[in-house]
C-alpha cells in the first residue's frame, strides 16, 4: 500500500518551495498519484527517493533536463 503525501506534507517534510514542487511535477520529476479538488497527492517513497536523486545529481552539475532523462528516460 502507497503512503501518499501531499504537496504542503512535502513542503514541510523536505524543506522546498510550492514553486519547487509544480516545476517538478510539470517537467516530469515528480508524479501526481491521485487529485481530489486542489490536493494533488504524491506516493511518499516515491517523492524521498527522487528529492534525494534530484539534489544528488544538482550537485554533481546535471541540468534538470539531465537529471529527467536518467530518472525516466525522457
Amino acid at each position: 500500500m502507497q503512503n501518499l503525501i501531499s504537496a504542503k506534507a512535502i513542503i514541510e517534510k523536505h524543506k522546498i518551495s510550492y514553486q519547487t514542487i509544480n516545476h517538478y511535477t510539470n517537467f516530469g520529476l515528480l508524479d501526481v498519484v491521485t487529485k481530489s479538488g486542489n490536493v494533488r497527492m504524491y506516493d511518499d517513497a516515491q517523492v524521498k527517493e527522487r528529492l534525494a536523486k534530484i539534489a544528488e545529481l544538482v550537485s554533481e552539475g546535471y541540468s534538470l533536463r539531465l537529471i529527467r532523462k536518467k530518472l525516466i528516460g525522457v
